[in-house]
């Protein structure tokens, strides 16, 4: 059933869960956050969020203005303030948000897929249509960890290393099983991320060619089976 999802579907799903996120972000920053309507809380914060991004994939987080922020998200200066103190904030909850929905819509894709054949399609499709429904948050990640700082970096970093870590735990469960052979899961799980990643960072290449998310999606399991599963394993 994961295996075959579908990707209208799945931005569906995505777009709910991001309310629910954005509802998290606020328990987790309740002091810092003076909103207290939980409909107008997420509603705003996912305008405020997108309003960064677009901005930040333009001319840079750093290089952003609350005045440019306030422009784009529609909300005053006073307002935006009542949802953070600062960039320092706003990023720290940027940061937060987009790595707790990567978390959770991979658990919620992977559970009860117990096979590792299914659930290595169902965590590289999983994230490849994340990254497409997310593009500007992913895009963002990959393009500004370099400019963060210090603490902001490590916590980048450690996003981007709880996926290969997934990745290569699914090799390793196939490799005891007898249905993967590799020589070393985290090379082979650090080349699968390169592949995720590859859509969202180079994507125009692959519209300029006519390739959409599902085919690139199904290329990549395609790639990683011939590679993780000789044709001598059952």
């Amino acid at each position: 059933m994961t295996d075959l999802l579908n990707f209208d579907i799945f931005s569906q799903k995505v777009s709910f869960s991001r309310h629910d996120i954005c509802r998290e972000v606020y328990r987790n920053h309740r002091q810092a956050i003076k909103i207290k309507k939980e409909k107008t809380l997420a509603k705003n914060l996912m305008g405020i969020f997108d309003a960064v991004l677009k901005i930040s994939n333009e001319k840079g987080f750093n290089a952003m203005t609350m005045r440019d922020l306030s422009r784009e998200s529609g909300l005053s200066m006073g307002g935006l303030y009542a949802y953070f103190g600062g960039k320092d904030d706003l990023l720290e909850m940027l940061l937060q948000t987009g790595q707790t929905t990567t978390r959770k819509i991979l658990k919620e894709n992977l559970e009860g897929v117990n096979d590792p054949v299914c659930r290595l399609r169902a965590a590289i499709r999983t994230h490849i249509f994340l990254s497409e429904v997310m593009l500007p948050w992913f895009y963002f990640s990959y393009m500004e960890a370099r400019h963060l700082g210090t603490t902001q970096k490590q916590k980048a970093i450690k996003g981007e290393l709880e996926s290969e870590k997934l990745f290569a735990e699914i090799i390793e469960e196939g490799m005891n099983r007898g249905v993967f052979q590799v020589e070393n899961s985290l090379l082979a799980a650090s080349v699968i991320k390169a592949m995720v990643q590859d859509w969202y960072v180079k994507r125009w290449k692959y519209l300029k060619r006519r390739i959409g998310v599902e085919q690139y999606a199904g290329f990549v399991i395609t790639c990683v089976e011939r590679f993780c599963r000789p044709d001598d394993l059952p």
